[in-house]
């Protein structure tokens, strides 16, 4: 089996508190390159001026006997999944409440003294826990931010003795919202099977079925940033898993989902869920869904919370192309592979664009 590195190849350095010291510039390890910067024009371009967004679907008909209503809540993810891979949802059946709670209680958590976050700093053999980092290649360009990884799912990988114990309520809180967030996944699978012709449950089942599927949260929090000019909070990728269910802050804009040639900064709507198609649904749909390269960008004068739900093949199940998607005419454009062996990529490397989904149809 393959196997990650169990140490950081460098000593950690928490960007919360790098923030927090008062600098005015930026540590060199965080400056991108030009090419990658979000330039002036970026972070304040004609784009983001005007009323463009990804997609908002309202979800109140999706499960409707009415005919009608239902398809048109179809249609509507059918659009957003193939034109964008991005889009956000209302309606969606998860209480405000608790969305405002999850929150909350990871922001307490990362404004609790730093030794007591570091009671759960984590290894990049599982990225469980509190870090800064992600791949092990030494002298990387890093990301200005700071996040915790944790498992849900498959209920044998969930251990909340991993999961921070102050704030005292976020354990139950944290427990409570992974379970409806999963749910939601579970219908937004369902959606997407059938808007490609194929069985209701078949991603479900692809996936490795409701209690063997992969459920991870991430929890990022990005610190201000006296120079965002010159950095990014998460590098340009895609999702190596198979879709991200993404809480996004209230209050702080900072994703940013290309768009051709254009970065497109997310303006969230309250109360709603950002979801986007990762790199497994690419490989299962043969491309008819494609993952979209994302960055986040980061703000001089504030921070910025978000929480993103991992949705994930089991980790050992071979994903390919379905069958019912591949023809003569479009044969399948990638090799069988189990979603740990996919990891392992972004896991060593880091984010990368798309480079990595993108080398598996060239081997074909």
């Amino acid at each position: 089996m393959l196997t990650c590195a169990q140490t950081w190849p460098e000593p950690i350095v928490r960007v919360q508190s790098l923030a927090e010291s008062g600098l005015n510039s930026i540590p060199s390890c965080y400056i991108k390159p030009t090419s990658q910067r979000p330039s002036k024009t970026t972070l304040t371009s004609r784009i983001d001026r005007i009323d463009i967004n990804i997609p908002l679907i309202d979800l109140e008909h999706v499960f409707s006997e009415d005919q009608v209503l239902r398809e048109t809540v179809l249609k509507n993810v059918s659009e957003a999944c193939r034109e964008w891979g991005f889009f956000q949802v209302v309606n969606h059946g998860i209480d405000h409440e608790l969305m405002k709670s999850a929150k909350e209680v990871w922001r307490e958590f990362f404004n609790l003294p730093l030794e007591v976050k570091e009671e759960f700093a984590n290894s990049p053999s599982t990225y469980e826990g509190y870090g800064s980092r992600l791949g092990v290649k030494k002298g990387a360009i890093l990301d200005w931010s700071d996040y915790f990884f944790l498992h849900y799912m498959p209920p044998s990988l969930r251990n909340q003795a991993k999961w921070p114990a102050l704030p005292s309520s976020l354990r139950k809180v944290i427990n409570e919202y992974s379970e409806e967030v999963v749910k939601l996944g579970g219908r937004i699978l369902e959606l997407m099977s059938t808007n490609l012709g194929l069985k209701e449950d078949f991603l479900m089942n692809a996936f490795g079925g409701e209690n063997e599927l992969g459920a991870c949260l991430r929890v990022n929090f990005y610190p201000k940033c006296p120079q965002p000019d010159l950095t990014l909070g998460l590098s340009s990728h895609s999702d190596p898993g198979g879709m991200t269910i993404l809480l996004p802050d209230d209050f702080v804009s900072g994703l940013q989902v290309r768009k051709e040639n254009d970065w497109i900064t997310v303006k969230p709507v309250p109360n709603a869920f950002i979801i986007n198609i990762g790199d497994q649904i690419q490989v299962m749909s043969n491309a008819i869904y494609k993952s979209v390269e994302h960055r986040v960008i980061v703000n001089p004068i504030q921070d910025r919370v978000s929480l993103a739900m991992f949705y994930n093949p089991k980790s050992d199940l071979l994903i390919q192309p379905a069958k019912e998607l591949v023809t003569e005419e479009k044969p399948a454009l990638y090799p069988p592979m189990t979603y740990d062996e996919y990891r392992l990529y972004i896991r060593m490397k880091g984010p990368c664009g798309k480079a990595q989904v993108e080398s598996l149809a060239s081997e074909m």
